[in-house]
């Protein structure tokens, strides 16, 4: 019964957060031209619920060939990214205007239209790379038996990963989070969740 109820929540609270922070949709396109030009929007596959890829959007807040020099041109910090867990604490590919719309999480922004596309949620796992859970379950096993959970639930823009410590939590904390998270999904701890997200915003600060 709370799946249909969380899906009507989405709809109303992304409408309205499109509508309250309105002038980002202007401002932000204009940093990202300003910046570094065309295009405004980045998009990336993703694993969504039941195990469906789907294009996640964002504001781009890097260089225009981040994959490129990420798998194919810069192979040590491709080693970095893996070895830490397909995170770079400080990733070169961030213009200097991407990490101010970063630090604010606007770059995010743009998923709402994922919500409302039924593809998200507010609240769920962070949504994953079909690459990343082939390797990463790989380096820890024990994550494999999670993932049926993991992804009986749409992954969310907020969840337990990003308001919890986010780029200092490995993968296989961050997976035992998602699966209980999905395991004991209910409308007080996405709550609560949400009441924690601007906090966990700030302290990127």
């Amino acid at each position: 019964m709370y799946p249909y109820f969380k899906r009507l929540i989405d709809i109303i609270l992304a409408l309205f957060l499109a509508a309250l922070f309105f002038p980002i949709w202007i401002f932000a396109p204009l940093i990202v031209l300003f910046d570094t030009g065309w295009p405004i929007f980045y998009r990336h596959q993703r694993v969504g619920q039941f195990g469906k890829i789907f294009w996640l959007y964002k504001f781009r807040t890097m260089v225009k060939n981040a994959d490129e020099v990420l798998y194919k041109k810069d192979k040590q910090l491709l080693k970095k990214f893996k070895a830490g867990d397909w995170k770079l604490a400080h990733d070169p590919r961030i213009t200097q205007l991407g990490r101010l719309l970063r630090n604010l999480t606007i770059d995010e922004f743009p998923q709402l239209f994922n919500v409302l596309k039924g593809e998200m949620s507010l609240v769920g796992p962070r949504a994953y790379i079909k690459q990343e859970l082939i390797e990463q379950t790989k380096k820890y096993p024990q994550t494999k038996a999670w993932l049926n959970t993991i992804q009986s639930v749409k992954p969310g823009i907020t969840g337990p990963w990003q308001t919890s410590g986010r780029n200092e939590i490995s993968f296989s904390q961050r997976a035992k989070m998602d699966y209980y998270y999905a395991r004991h999904l209910n409308f007080w701890w996405d709550l609560l969740i949400i009441i924690k997200t601007p906090k966990a915003m700030l302290s990127k600060w």
